[in-house]
């Protein structure tokens, strides 16, 4: 079994890593933090190897046996992994300025870094989204769940999310495995990006893994408690209001707010 315990310590490590001196220890200095930095990651390499491996034997047949074939995907899935993790530093800073221009209550990245679920939610996203793309099992839902548990915040690691992407506030937004999110799109809270009715097979299961969740395109707005459903396409540039349902195509540079028709071309 998969110790949720240890990819705690895992992301605390990962957090210390990506954003060096907020989390972790406070007093490194830039002539200490390569060591700090090495150190952190040789823990990460040791215990997230171990984590994959029971992720995967935890859909195995040969759980309860020695694999020698498991330990040596789940030590080359780490150092895959690791060599990531400049990629995901990357993007989280991008993420960071989103939060620190969009939200003029913040007086500084740093205080983003420290207070805002937002980037708490998206560190564990990114992480367990880069492990969900080389097709590690289980561990990366957990590590999302593990921040959704703590934000209110529910994003699955399969979701594909751009640069610059900031939730405000954050609590009750929901983003389903197969949403597809461009650069600089904003989300307020309690925003569902979720899938309408689950198709089954002619055995009456449901059909797993295909579309069902939206595509947002770049530079969109979302506010608060809009719910929007099913393989449809939010056009670039647009602002979905406040309590909106939305089941079909938005046209790029549309405004919709309740009650209201949809008007399109109208960027601004």
């Amino acid at each position: 079994m998969p110790s949720v315990q240890d990819l705690r310590e895992i992301m605390g490590l990962l957090r210390a890593v990506l954003f060096p001196g907020y989390f972790g220890r406070s007093d490194i200095g830039p002539e200490t933090m390569r060591y700090h930095v090495g150190s952190a990651l040789d823990q990460v390499r040791t215990l997230l190897a171990e984590q994959i491996r029971r992720g995967h034997c935890f859909f195995c047949a040969l759980e309860d046996q020695a694999c020698p074939e498991c330990e040596e995907r789940a030590r080359i899935l780490t150092l895959k992994f690791l060599t990531t993790l400049p990629r995901i530093r990357n993007l989280l800073a991008l993420d960071v300025q989103a939060a620190y221009e969009g939200d003029p209550a913040a007086k500084s990245p740093g205080e983003s870094i420290f207070c805002y679920p937002s980037i708490k939610v998206m560190t564990h996203y990114r992480v367990a989204h880069e492990l969900h793309r080389m097709d590690v099992e289980l561990i990366p839902r957990i590590i999302t769940e593990m921040a959704h548990s703590e934000t209110g915040i529910d994003i699955h690691p399969g979701a594909g999310i751009g640069r610059r992407f900031f939730i405000d506030h954050g609590t009750g937004v929901v983003i389903g495995e197969t949403c597809v999110i461009g650069n600089n799109v904003r989300l307020y809270q309690g925003v569902t990006l979720g899938a309408k009715s689950f198709p089954k097979d002619e055995n009456g299961q449901l059909i797993k893994g295909i579309p069902r969740h939206p595509v947002v395109e770049d530079d969109v707005t979302i506010y608060s408690g809009a719910t929007v459903l099913g393989r449809i396409t939010i056009g670039r540039g647009s602002v979905v209001g406040g309590n909106v349902w939305v089941t079909e195509d938005v046209p790029p540079g549309s405004r919709i707010a309740l009650g209201s028709n949809l008007r399109s071309g109208q960027p601004g």
